[in-house]
């Protein structure tokens, strides 16, 4: 190992904790009192049924990605299975995003923007998470 490397080596842990710990409290929060989210996710969730064979149930399907979010998040933070559990998270990610952020939907320019805004924000985070999965240990 380079000293470069080694140098950097202590960055790794500490930005799977700050990653995976933000999924694991997003995810509970989500997985303990769904809310709105049931009702933003539903149009999407319609949508993803025509391809994939989901669970009628608009907030157990939320519920379950929430919790996805919970134990990845958790496996990243803790460096168990990094890889996989960085996969899980972007996938849960996507989703979240189509449903929760759909600024393409939105008429009044101020909300248009806010959550353009946070679409991005979730696409960003997605690569980061995909760089995590390419994360050579």
């Amino acid at each position: 190992m380079t000293t470069f490397r080694s140098l950097l080596a202590p960055l790794r842990p500490a930005a799977r904790v700050l990653t995976g710990s933000t999924y694991v409290l997003l995810g509970f929060d989500a997985l303990r009192a769904p809310g709105g989210r049931v009702d933003q996710a539903g149009p999407v969730l319609a949508t993803m049924r025509k391809a994939v064979p989901l669970p009628e149930d608009d907030e157990l399907v939320v519920r379950f990605n929430a919790g996805v979010q919970v134990a990845a998040g958790a496996m990243l933070a803790m460096g168990k299975a990094p890889r996989l559990s960085a996969l899980a998270l972007a996938a849960s990610l996507v989703p979240t995003t189509l449903a929760g952020h759909a600024y393409w939907t939105l008429e009044d320019p101020d909300a248009r923007k806010a959550q353009r805004i946070q679409f991005h924000k979730n696409m960003a985070l997605i690569g980061g998470l995909l760089f995590a999965a390419l994360d050579q240990p």
